[in-house]
């Protein structure tokens, strides 16, 4: 008896270490950006499921937002349409947001649910063309000062949490594909995950954004240095924007928009961790780069 006791009380000193964090997030909303190896990695991609379900079943409130740039990429060159990209972003004709739209409601989205659904009846997908749920109009990014057409990729000007909070209250989890409705030409737009994912956080009034990348965070002195910044406030981070790397900007600009409109605090995490998501959450070391608003304790200057 004494035997058995021993061995099964690091399990019960996991579970109370994981108490204020279950106690702080209980009933909150988070809202996790699915992306990278995690999305490819079969592994990865059913350890990100058990996280999220583990999630709802501690009482916290999942929302997923994913897009699926390797796999529309490889159904593009399916349809022999080539993928060229402009300022970071997917240049986007109307026969590409085709293929957009098929992969990320059809097939990514589709998986990820069935995914989630192997641990119950949770996972409900969605596009942000359903109820309204996220609207944009013509994205025209500026390159060497004049304002360039890269086709149906989307700006987003509104959002309507409405679908999503009602799939909260009903217990579900909603998984939500970056694709917008047009608030003025009929079109529907490719919207970029990472922003999508941002403006949904702000809107529900989450208390956590997180980001899956490939990269274990914000790095100190890239690429002089691997020391990864554990912590830092949103003024801080700004001064950083320009020298990103260009993968990184639209994913520290969410961090940046998330914490100004009301989100509590942004990660930045390893994806290709397993269970990076609940090492974040209910752990005092973390794994990425927590973004914190102006004003909170702990930016990493005094």
């Amino acid at each position: 008896m004494s035997t058995r006791k021993h061995t099964a009380l690091p399990k019960a000193q996991t579970l109370i270490e994981a108490l204020p964090w279950l106690t702080r997030h209980h009933g909150k909303k988070v809202v996790i950006k699915f992306g990278g190896n995690a999305m490819v990695d079969d592994e990865l991609k059913a350890a990100f499921a058990q996280d999220v379900v583990f999630l709802r079943h501690a009482g916290i409130k999942p929302v997923v937002v994913h897009g699926g740039g390797p796999q529309i990429s490889a159904q593009l060159d399916r349809h022999g349409l080539v993928s060229e990209f402009k300022a970071g972003l997917r240049v986007t004709t109307p026969e590409a947001m085709d293929v957009v739209r098929m992969v990320l409601a059809g097939q990514v989205q589709r998986e990820l649910v069935g995914l989630l659904n192997q641990h119950g009846p949770l996972a409900v997908g969605l596009t942000g063309e359903d109820a309204h749920t996220i609207t944009a109009t013509k994205h025209l990014p500026e390159i060497d000062g004049e304002l360039v057409d890269i086709g149906r990729v989307g700006e987003i000007t509104a959002i309507d949490t409405g679908a999503i909070e009602a799939l909260l209250e009903d217990g579900r989890i909603p998984v939500v594909s970056s694709i917008a409705r047009s608030q003025d030409d009929g079109h529907v737009y490719n919207v970029n995950a990472d922003t999508a994912a941002a403006a949904l956080a702000a809107a529900l009034g989450a208390e956590t954004l997180m980001v899956l990348t490939d990269v274990e965070g914000l790095y100190e002195d890239w690429p002089d240095s691997d020391e990864v910044i554990s912590r830092l406030t949103a003024t801080e981070l700004e001064k950083l924007l320009p020298e990103l790397t260009s993968g990184m900007v639209p994913k520290m600009q969410g961090c940046l928009h998330a914490v100004r409109n009301g989100v509590n605090t942004a990660r930045v995490i390893d994806g290709r961790v397993q269970h990076s998501i609940l090492l974040e959450i209910f752990t005092d070391e973390g794994i990425g780069t927590m973004v914190v608003p102006d004003g909170a304790e702990g930016g990493t200057t005094a």
